[in-house]
C-alpha cells in the first residue's frame, strides 16, 4: 500500500512511496500532525543517486518492525535534498554541530516545532561498525522525548546557538585586494597532492571551482605552479576511473587518492562544472585530451541525461540491481567476446582490465600509459591506435547499453540546468560546434517556458508539473546560463531576460541589513532559520554566483547598483576565502574578476556570417575569464538600448568588433588579426 509520497514528483520520494513507513513530504500537513499528536519528527533527507540512501532504505525503511517503531513514535518526513536545499542546509548544519560531520542519508530528530535535538547519517538495522542499531536509536529517542522533555528542549536551545555561529560571514569595509588571492593560493598549494593531483588524501572530489581559480591565478600572476596543479589534476582525473572511459562523463568522486575507484553516481552539476573547467584548460594549454573529455562528456549528457524538449535530468544512479558500479565494470573475457581476441587483449592492456581486477573481482577502466608510449610498445602507429580505441569504445558502449541501465533521476532542476546550459553554450562557442549551441538554445527555451512563471523562477519540473519557488542558486545559475547562451547565439532576448531576473533576484534574496544574500526569498515559508550558506561546496554557493553575475551585468547594463551589491557580498566572504580557500573557489574567481579591469567586447555583425565567425573565433580561442561580451545582429535590434552596443554599427557592411576597457575604447576593427592585437593588451 502506498504512503503519501505517491503524490510527489521527485523520483527519490517516489522510491519510498511503498515503504511501510508512514512517510509525509515536508509541508504543513506533517508539521501540524506533529503538533497535534505531540510527537517528535523523524526527518530523513537524501537523494536518488545516493548509494547509502538505498542501503538504509533496504535495511530499515522496508523492514516492517522498524517501520512500526517509526510510525508509532514519530511523524516521519522524507525530503529530497535536491528539491529542498533549504531544509537540507538547515538540518545539515545541525548534524554537523552535533557530530562534527555530515552526509547522506541524513537522519535528524526534531521537536514538533521543527527544532533539532539529535541527528546523524546512516544507521544500520543492528549494531555494526561502531554505529548504534536504528531500532535502539528510535527507542531511546522516543523515550527521551516522552520522559526527559525538559532536557531535550534544553539541548535544542544549545544546538541552535551553535548553529548560529557556523556561518563565516563579515561585513568589513576594508578595500578588497590581491592579498586575499595570494593567501588563498598558498593555502591550496600547501594541501596539494604533487603526485596524483587534487587535495588531501581520500576520498578525492573533483573541486572544479578550485582549479578554475588556479587557472585564473596563473593568468593573473603568471604563476607556473598554479597551472601545473591544474594540469596534473585534470590529467589524472581524465585518465582515471572517476572518468567513464567508455561512455564519457565523470562519477561523483574517488574513494581513493589516485582517482581510480569512484562512487559511481553521475551528477549533472559535476559534469557541467567539469566541462567548463576542461574547456578553459583547453583554451589555455591546447591539450587534445581536454577537448576529448569535453566532447565525450557532452555526448554522454546528450545521450543519457537530456529529455525530449532539451531539458537536462539530474542524476544517474550508482547502483544496478542493488550492486554498486555493476553497470560500469568489466571482466577481460567480456571484452574479448565483444571485440575478438587480438583487439580485445590490446584493449584490456590499455585500460588495465585484468583477471584479478581492481574492484571486487572486476575492473574499472583507467589509462596508465600515454597513447604514444603504449603504441610504441605495441608496435602500432599512435593514430591507428586512437582510431582502434575509438571504435572499440563504441562497440563496448553498445554492449554495455544492453545491461540493466542505472536508475535515472529525471527531474529537471533550474539551477543545475543553468550550469549545463552554460557548459553547452561555452563548448559551442569555443569549439565552434553548432549542435552544442542548439542544445543550449533548447535548454534556455525549455527553462524559460516551464520554470519561469510571471517573472518568478521555480525550482523543479517533472511530468509537466513545475513547482516550488526557486532559491538564490536557481536565479543565479540560470542568469549565468543565459549570459553564456547569449554569447553563443547573439539572442538579445536571453540577455534581457538575464537582466530582468537579476533585478528580481536582488529584490527577493538581498538583505540590506546584513549586506548579504540569503538562500531563500523574503516571502519563503517560515523556517527554523533563514538559510544562508556562502560556502562553495560541490557547486558554487548561490551567493558567489549571484555576486559573479551582478558584476558582469553591472558592466553590461551600466547599472551601478548591481556592482555595489556585488562588492558588499564579496567583502562579506573575505574571511572564508582566506581561511578556507577550498570552500571558496567560485568566490575567488569572482574576486579575480572584481580586481581586474575587464575587457568589454562587442561584435556587431550578422550571426553565422563568415566575417562574424572569424571575429568570434579570435575571442573564443583564448582564455579570457575577465571580460564581458555582447553579440548584436543589426537585423534583430533587441538590445540596442544596452550601453555596450548603443550607437555601434557595422563598418563598411563588415562585422565589426569594439573593445573597451576602463572607460576607454579602442578603434573599431573588422579583421581578426586587429582584434587579436587589442585583446592581447
Amino acid at each position: 500500500m502506498a504512503n503519501r509520497l505517491i503524490k510527489e514528483t521527485s523520483p527519490y520520494l517516489l522510491q519510498h512511496a511503498y515503504n511501510p513507513v508512514d512517510w509525509y513530504p515536508w509541508g504543513q500537513e506533517a508539521l501540524d500532525a506533529a503538533r497535534t499528536q505531540d510527537k517528535p519528527i523523524l526527518l530523513s533527507v537524501g537523494y536518488s543517486a545516493c548509494h547509502w540512501c538505498h542501503v538504509m532504505e533496504r535495511e530499515c525503511f522496508e523492514n516492517n518492525d522498524i517501520a512500526n517503531l517509526m510510525n508509532q513514535n514519530f511523524i516521519c518526513i522524507k525530503v529530497d535534498r535536491e528539491e529542498r536545499p533549504d531544509v537540507d542546509s538547515i538540518y545539515m548544519s545541525a548534524v554537523q554541530a552535533m557530530t562534527g560531520s555530515g552526509g547522506w542519508p541524513m537522519t535528524v530528530f526534531l521537536t514538533p516545532d521543527s527544532k533539532p535535538f539529535y541527528g546523524g547519517t546512516y544507521f544500520p538495522p543492528e549494531d555494526r561498525g561502531g554505529l548504534p542499531a536504528f531500532p535502539r536509536v528510535l527507542t531511546a529517542l522516543a523515550s527521551a522525548y516522552k520522559d526527559d522533555r525538559d532536557e531535550v528542549l534544553a539541548n535544542t536551545d544549545r544546538l541552535l546557538g551553535q548553529m548560529g555561529k557556523m556561518s563565516i560571514t563579515s561585513t568589513g569595509s576594508e578595500p578588497l585586494d590581491i592579498t586575499t588571492m595570494e593567501t588563498a593560493f598558498k593555502g591550496l598549494k600547501s594541501q596539494f597532492d604533487d603526485k596524483h593531483g587534487g587535495t588531501g588524501l581520500q576520498p578525492k572530489f573533483p573541486q572544479p571551482m578550485t582549479y578554475e581559480f588556479l587557472l585564473r591565478y596563473h593568468l593573473t600572476k603568471g604563476d607556473k605552479k598554479a597551472l601545473e596543479m591544474v594540469e596534473l589534476t585534470l590529467d589524472k582525473m581524465a585518465l582515471g576511473g572517476i572518468y567513464d572511459q567508455i561512455g564519457g562523463g565523470f562519477h561523483r568522486y574517488s574513494t581513493d587518492n589516485i582517482w581510480l575507484v569512484p562512487h559511481f553516481e553521475k551528477m549533472l552539476y559535476d559534469n557541467a562544472l567539469l566541462v567548463s573547467l576542461y574547456l578553459h584548460a583547453y583554451q589555455t594549454t591546447r591539450k587534445p585530451l581536454y577537448k576529448k573529455v569535453v566532447e565525450e562528456t557532452l555526448d554522454y549528457v546528450t545521450r543519457e541525461m537530456t529529455g525530449p524538449n532539451g531539458e537536462f535530468y539530474s542524476a544517474q544512479d550508482a547502483d544496478t540491481e542493488g550492486v554498486e558500479g555493476k553497470y560500469f565494470v568489466w571482466r577481460p573475457e567480456e571484452i574479448i567476446e565483444i571485440l575478438g581476441k587480438e583487439k580485445g587483449e590490446l584493449v584490456n592492456r590499455y585500460f588495465g582490465i585484468t583477471k584479478r581486477g581492481n574492484f571486487e573481482g572486476h575492473s574499472i577502466l583507467y589509462v596508465n600509459t600515454e597513447v604514444s608510449e603504449f603504441a610504441r610498445k605495441a608496435g602500432i602507429d599512435p593514430k591507428d591506435l586512437i582510431k582502434l580505441l575509438d571504435r572499440a569504445k563504441d562497440e563496448l558502449l553498445g554492449a554495455r547499453r544492453k545491461r540493466t541501465i542505472p536508475g535515472l533521476d529525471d527531474k529537471t532542476l533550474t539551477a543545475w540546468n543553468g550550469l549545463m546550459l552554460s557548459a553547452f553554450a561555452e563548448a559551442g562557442a569555443i569549439l565552434n560546434n553548432e549542435s552544442y549551441v542548439d542544445a543550449a538554445n533548447q535548454s534556455a527555451e525549455f527553462v524559460l517556458q516551464n520554470l519561469v512563471r510571471d517573472g518568478r523562477v521555480l525550482r523543479t519540473y517533472k511530468n509537466r508539473e513545475s513547482k516550488l519557488n526557486g532559491y538564490l542558486e536557481d536565479y543565479a545559475f540560470l542568469i549565468q546560463g543565459l549570459i553564456s547562451a547569449h554569447e553563443a547565439t547573439f539572442n538579445g532576448s536571453l540577455l534581457k531576460e538575464a537582466v530582468t531576473l537579476a533585478e528580481g533576484m536582488l529584490n527577493l534574496f538581498w538583505s540590506e541589513v546584513d549586506g548579504q544574500f540569503y538562500d531563500t526569498g523574503h516571502d519563503h515559508e517560515e523556517m527554523l532559520v533563514r538559510p544562508r550558506d556562502i560556502t562553495d561546496n560541490a557547486i558554487p554557493s548561490g551567493s558567489s554566483m549571484a555576486t559573479d553575475v551582478l558584476l558582469k551585468l553591472s558592466l553590461i547594463t551600466g547599472n551601478k547598483e548591481f556592482g555595489k551589491h556585488a562588492e558588499k557580498a564579496l567583502k562579506g566572504a573575505r574571511e572564508l576565502m582566506e581561511r578556507i580557500p577550498s570552500g571558496a573557489g567560485h568566490w575567488l574567481c569572482t574576486l579575480d574578476y572584481y580586481l581586474s579591469t575587464p575587457k568589454e567586447i562587442a561584435i556587431i555583425g550578422h550571426y553565422k556570417s563568415e566575417d562574424t565567425n572569424a571575429l568570434l573565433k579570435e575571442i573564443f580561442s583564448h582564455y579570457l575569464p575577465n571580460r564581458i561580451f555582447i553579440g548584436s545582429d543589426p537585423r534583430e535590434n533587441t538590445i540596442s538600448d544596452i550601453p555596450l552596443v548603443r550607437d555601434k554599427r557595422m563598418l563598411d557592411e563588415n562585422a565589426t568588433a569594439y573593445v573597451c576597457k576602463n572607460y576607454a575604447c579602442e578603434m573599431p576593427v573588422s579583421k581578426p588579426e586587429q582584434l587579436a592585437s587589442q585583446l592581447s593588451t
